[in-house]
């Protein structure tokens, strides 16, 4: 009998220690959060530091490229690894709402009424824009204020612009050129204004992205068609460089941050979505750094221009989404013909 009654108290005493230990588990997971970002270094380095400061919460961070962290939530929807994902382009996390919490910011009513949390489960904190990046060293007395100015002859050759088929911001900046210049996508006004501005590029196409507003700031190139974000930490760091907003009008897409459907720290991921449009977050993408914050009442630093001050126009995201393959198929067709 006394052997049977320590062997049950032994057996009880590791379930007590099995249960102290799963409670001493959920416990240092309650101050836990993991993140999926496609974000830059700058962002992660500013905002995640301010989150955990301010929250307690220790922040797990995962980076990869956008694409890849959706294929990664899918293969983990029934166990997910993650809490958040942070960044990414609006429209690639509509498209997979069966991935994401619904969860609305107490912070909502704060955002600029086009950028708010309308689906239920998208946030957008931050949105970048097509701009033309001109090099204040070289362009002279050369008249930049618009698509339209680019096809002045005195810049045939000199035009930076990166390939829609293969960068994710020439391609936004060709659907903003289409509507700002034709009013849609199919209009022959928009596509006649594509392919002079392909015959003004002089058959010079830049490697990526990254080679356009790099090229702007080096000198290469007098102009470049590029976006916001990397244009305005050249003029926040003195290059010399200034930021032309299309007058023409241009398009401001936004980011989006998401709690993963089944996340294990549910409470922490609501906390990080809150901080992320807070004023505190909000101020620091408009100060410190160099994204478009989308609060009403934020501060913006001398290297970003208001958007009141710009000359705002739309994109149909539905049917740049749908018609993407059609867009970049027409815009090979114009691009060949240009170079015969």
């Amino acid at each position: 009998m006394k052997k049977w009654f320590s062997i049950l108290s032994v057996l009880c005493l590791c379930l007590f220690i099995a249960a102290c230990s799963n409670g001493g588990d959920k416990k240092a997971d309650s101050d836990k959060l993991v993140i999926y970002s496609p974000n830059s270094e700058d962002i992660i380095n500013t905002l995640i530091p301010m989150f955990e400061k301010e929250s307690g919460v220790k922040v797990e961070l995962i980076s990869a490229g956008t694409g890849e962290l959706i294929k990664r939530i899918q293969s983990e929807k029934d166990n997910p690894y993650a809490d958040i994902m942070f960044g990414g382009s609006k429209a690639q996390a509509l498209g997979y709402p069966e991935l994401f919490e619904e969860y609305v910011s107490k912070n909502n009513d704060d955002m600029l009424p086009d950028h708010r949390n309308v689906d239920g489960f998208l946030t957008p904190y931050i949105a970048d824009g097509s701009v033309i990046l001109v090099n204040t060293d070289l362009i002279g007395d050369i008249k930049i204020e618009g698509y339209e100015d680019l096809l002045n002859p005195e810049l045939k050759g000199k035009i930076a612009a990166a390939d829609p088929a293969s960068s994710s911001s020439a391609f936004a900046q060709l659907t903003n050129m289409l509507k700002a210049m034709g009013g849609d996508y199919t209009s022959d006004k928009g596509w006649d204004y594509v392919g002079k501005l392909i015959e003004n590029l002089d058959g010079k196409v830049a490697s990526g992205s990254g080679a356009v507003h790099k090229g702007v700031a080096d000198g290469e190139y007098v102009v470049g068609l590029t976006y916001e974000d990397p244009s305005a930490s050249y003029v926040r760091d003195g290059a010399p460089v200034k930021i032309v907003y299309p007058k023409e009008g241009a398009v401001f897409l936004d980011a989006g941050v998401e709690i993963i459907k089944g996340s294990k720290n549910l409470d922490n991921a609501k906390k990080f979505i809150d901080f992320i449009t807070s004023k505190e977050a909000q101020d620091a993408f408009g100060t410190q750094l160099t994204n478009r914050p989308l609060r009403t009442d934020v501060e913006l630093g001398d290297h970003m221009t208001p958007l009141a001050d710009i000359n705002i126009i739309e994109e149909d995201e539905d049917y740049v989404k749908e018609h993407r393959d059609d867009i970049v198929k027409k815009y090979i067709d114009v691009f060949t013909e240009a170079q015969q």
